[in-house]
């Protein structure tokens, strides 16, 4: 069987790291072809198992641009090839376009969908130009696959969906991972001392997770604190520079993307977010697992994700005073720490496990192809 892939960008964050996860629990006996519509952007390829046979096109029809038919035209010509298409977000868009408008001339595959979340140009809200493209573009997909309740319901108002089409499917991890406490120095460049107490991200360093307000927040705590940023992005400068003007520039630590998240979070005291928008952040999962509190603005899912005692620390969307209130509190009391953590390291055992993930995701693409599950 062959599965193309077509991403907004196979960068390794969270959607495409579960891309990733997917392709090699489904293993060698499906090949995959992986397209990003950012030409540079394939880091998540490094975590792919050797096994998985995987290419990557460097002569396939551009994914950006005017979505003029000659283009899009030439995207379902080479769809064609394969036995069943994945979309990933807005920037693969064109390629469901190409799709709905030629797939029954030219006998193509089914495709499936996949939403989760928007970049800085919708966080504030989406643009109803997008939600008619999509509505249009969307009408042959097999399946559209949402992570979040609150896609889900974008999915069946502004972008119309009938209610058979759409999947929720939570994102899912392999909690039994993070039990292990990390050694202190798993980080590259960084070793945790004795006596100190991290606050911890996984982040795409982009405008998105704003995190030069996480800077601002964690500015006030103790000295014994630090806070560790795990991820790569455009944003680093503007992040060290918010670690300058708060002070705290010899206590904020960048050290770049871990490949395995298993290896480090446990590394932290508290996960913490900062972000605009999200939907359902993996790296929260993540965290749970790792027995962690979590202190972040009530975006996306995140106050559905955590543990009972955990929801009443998740702060209103943009207040940072609330955020580094929260941190405040976290960094002061190891015991409601540890009382939290346990707390979201069970719920994540018991609402996200990966074997979960995986038979929804295999149950949605088998059914496209006309079979009970992919596996």
């Amino acid at each position: 069987m062959r599965i193309l892939h077509l991403h907004s960008s196979f960068a390794a964050g969270g959607k495409e790291l579960r891309a990733v996860r997917l392709m090699n629990l489904f293993g060698p006996g499906i090949a995959h072809t992986v397209v990003s519509a950012q030409p540079e952007a394939y880091g998540a390829a490094a975590l792919l198992d050797p096994a998985v046979p995987v290419a990557f096109p460097q002569d396939f029809p551009a994914l950006q641009g005017r979505p003029t038919p000659r283009r899009l035209w030439r995207i379902a010509q080479v769809m064609a090839d394969y036995d069943l298409v994945l979309t990933y977000n807005w920037g693969a868009m064109d390629g469901v376009m190409a799709h709905g408008l030629f797939g029954g001339l030219l006998s193509l595959p089914p495709l499936v969908h996949h939403e989760d979340g928007f970049n800085e140009d919708e966080a504030g809200g989406l643009k109803p130009a997008r939600n008619r493209f999509r509505r249009f573009a969307l009408r042959r997909a097999s399946a559209l696959v949402v992570p979040s309740r609150r896609l889900e319901e974008i999915a069946l108002t502004a972008w119309r969906q009938p209610r058979e089409r759409v999947r929720l499917i939570g994102n899912g991890i392999d909690c039994g991972a993070y039990l292990d406490r990390p050694r202190p120095d798993m980080l590259p460049g960084l070793i945790k001392q004795p006596g100190e107490r991290w606050v911890g991200t996984l982040a795409g360093l982009r405008p998105v997770k704003n995190l030069p307000r996480l800077v601002r927040a964690f500015a006030g705590l103790p000295p014994s604190w630090r806070l560790v940023i795990l991820g790569e992005g455009p944003e680093r400068g503007a992040i060290a520079e918010a670690a300058a003007r708060s002070g705290a520039a010899d206590r904020v630590h960048m050290p770049g993307f871990v490949a395995d998240p298993s290896h480090a979070v446990g590394l932290f005291d508290i996960f913490a977010l900062s972000s605009d928008s999200e939907q359902f952040p993996i790296s929260v999962v993540e965290a749970m697992a790792a027995g962690l509190p979590v202190a972040s603005p009530a975006v996306g899912d995140v106050a559905q994700m955590v543990s009972g005692g955990n929801r009443a620390l998740i702060t209103p969307p943009g207040d940072e005073a609330a955020l580094a209130a929260t941190l405040a509190l976290l960094a002061g009391d190891d015991a409601l720490r540890a009382r939290l953590g346990a707390a979201n390291r069970v719920h994540a055992r018991s609402h996200y496990d990966e074997a979960t993930m995986l038979a929804a995701y295999s149950r949605t693409y088998g059914e496209a192809l006309g079979q009970d599950r992919l596996i």
